[in-house]
């Protein structure tokens, strides 16, 4: 076992007498050494009930033969941090997390690891270091909060909060009704209710094979979340016997389950980011190409906020990702898992308790899969949209670009009705060079769509979207801004064509045009000059690479 380098061998001395300081019994060294690498934290919803979950992790370890050794990785709230400069730090924090997990498992030659997460940027750094290190490893997601309520009304983050500060501007609402859906919106602990990001890569860790079954959907709130922590505890030790480690479950074909099983659900759009990156750090090449491949193939079977009806919890009592897989048999190679079971035998024991919420391929709610790639004149590198929530109104669209060089200056031309109908919004130098660390945007999208012109504005930045994000919103641009692409010579008043049937998103404005406007351009100064971000910022590959580290 790795292990072994620490506790066997008369130079192992000072090593084992630390060892018997933390309380261990000399018999325990030879058990399998499990890390229960967890994101507990009081600042987010989704990660402050992981306490009890650790325990039940930490149980099932030793109740399989193992000892366990919790330690901790940092999270951020995406909803908490959205719309201002701490944004700049959440898509940094996933190589952080993954760095975090290497250095941990690494110094201490840990023999499996538990990843105990939920959010956004937690999840894929957790699987990017378990990827990278190779070693044995099982995911638990802490799970999905249950919906609010007002009345008989179900109640969601980004429905009745992002979106509900445009329809109070607009005035649709009252600043007593506001604050009632601020108080309401959210009951208690879990990641968003809806397909954002968080449940989108919890759904794809499932899929991928690094979860057990049913883990993406079970509620945080179930002790079903609490049953599946304890046997993740309890499998860990089983697999670390057998010597699976993580690049044995995450093969190329894997990946493209986890691929086909997010666009059938229409995810998050992040997860053209997380996914190519995890793959990288497993061996594997996972490219937007790929993703878009695998989209146009594969039927849109679910119907998720925050462009459709449903919920996780909907998702859930549907039976879950094994219903999902269950749909979608025919269309997933048969791959290990973490389980022990194969991902075709997890699909045919699975049943399906709502025809509605997990549609048969013949019923899908679209032909096609929820993202779709973009390439064209603005973006020669590609860009990224969820088609799954854009009206059949605006797939195609030719508009006047409104360009800004920052977030903060689109919100304060959405916030006080500057931006027409008919304008692209184009929001510059966000990208994960420009930004630094390519925020997401869900303030701005959702004040349109609260605005009532999701159906005559259409945004693209180099920037990214959050998981919540609707509507026609095409992020991901590449090149970026800050590296003189296509987008940082966009005008005030060109026009923008976006044909998402045909993938494409072009300037109209000739070469000529955009070669003299190329020789007077010259990058901004960065945004953020010292510290992490600096540093990022100088590391960091492209958003059509998945926006990972540079090793060199």
């Amino acid at each position: 076992m790795r292990s072994d380098k620490i506790t066997k061998g008369i130079e192992r001395v000072p090593a084992r007498a630390l060892l018997f300081a933390t309380g261990l019994n000399r018999e325990d060294l030879g058990k399998p050494f499990i890390g229960i690498a967890s994101s507990f934290t009081d600042l987010i919803p989704g990660h402050v009930h992981m306490r009890s979950l650790e325990r039940a992790i930490e149980k099932g370890v030793h109740a399989g033969g193992g000892i366990s050794f919790i330690f901790g990785v940092p999270g951020i709230c995406d909803g908490i941090a959205m719309g201002h400069a701490g944004m700049h730090y959440s898509l940094p924090s996933r190589d952080l997390i993954a760095d975090i997990i290497e250095c941990v498992v690494s110094a201490h030659c840990l023999d499996g690891l538990v990843m105990l997460t939920n959010c956004d940027k937690i999840t894929p750094g957790m699987l990017m270091g378990a990827a990278r290190l190779d070693i044995p490893g099982i995911v638990v997601t802490a799970g999905p909060m249950v919906s609010g309520r007002s009345g008989k009304q179900k109640l969601s983050l980004v429905k009745d909060t992002f979106e509900a500060v445009g329809r109070r501007r607009k005035g649709e609402i009252s600043d007593e009704e506001l604050s009632c859906l601020e108080m309401e919106a959210c009951p208690g602990p879990g990641s968003c209710q809806g397909l954002y990001t968080a449940n989108t890569m919890a759904c794809v860790s499932e899929a991928l094979g690094m979860s057990l079954p049913r883990c993406a959907a079970s509620l945080a709130v179930s002790s079903e979340k609490e049953r599946i922590a304890y046997k993740s505890g309890q499998q860990i030790v089983e697999i670390v016997r057998k010597g699976i480690t993580a690049r044995k479950i995450m093969t190329q074909k894997a990946f493209e389950n986890a691929i086909v099983v997010d666009m059938a659900l229409g995810g998050s759009t992040n997860s053209c980011l997380h996914i190519p990156a995890i793959a990288k750090e497993a061996g594997v090449e996972v490219d937007l190409k790929l993703c878009d491949a695998i989209s146009a193939r594969t039927p849109h079977i679910t119907s998720m906020q925050p462009g459709g009806e449903y919920l996780l919890e909907d998702l859930y009592y549907a039976g879950g990702i094994p219903a999902v897989m269950k749909r979608l048999h025919d269309d997933l190679h048969d791959c290990a898992t973490v389980s022990g079971l194969s991902t075709k035998e997890i699909a045919k024991a699975a049943e399906i308790h709502d025809e509605d919420v997990i549609r048969t391929k013949e019923r899908a709610y679209h032909a096609e899969g929820g993202i779709a790639v973009l390439y064209g004149s603005l973006s020669p590198d590609g860009a990224v949209v969820k088609q799954s929530a854009v009206s059949e109104k605006m797939m195609q669209f030719k508009g006047t670009a409104k360009v800004f060089d920052s977030e903060e200056a689109a919100m304060e031309a959405i916030m006080n009705t500057r931006i027409d109908k008919g304008a692209v919004v184009v929001i510059r130098y966000e990208g994960p060079r420009g930004g630094p660390g390519m925020r997401e945007m869900l303030s701005p999208t959702a004040a349109l769509i609260g605005m009532g012109l999701g159906e005559s504005v259409v945004l693209i930045t180099d920037g990214r979207f959050s998981g919540g994000t609707q509507g026609p919103c095409i992020g991901h641009v590449s090149p970026e801004a800050m590296v003189g692409g296509p987008i940082a010579l966009v005008q005030d008043g060109d026009e923008i064509i976006v044909d998402i049937t045909k993938r494409r998103l072009d300037l109209n404005v000739t070469e000529e045009v955009l070669a003299k406007r190329k020789e007077r351009w010259t990058p901004p100064k960065p945004k953020i000059r010292q510290g992490l971000l600096a540093r990022y910022a100088k590391c960091v590959t492209s958003a059509d690479k998945g926006a990972v580290l540079m090793a060199e």
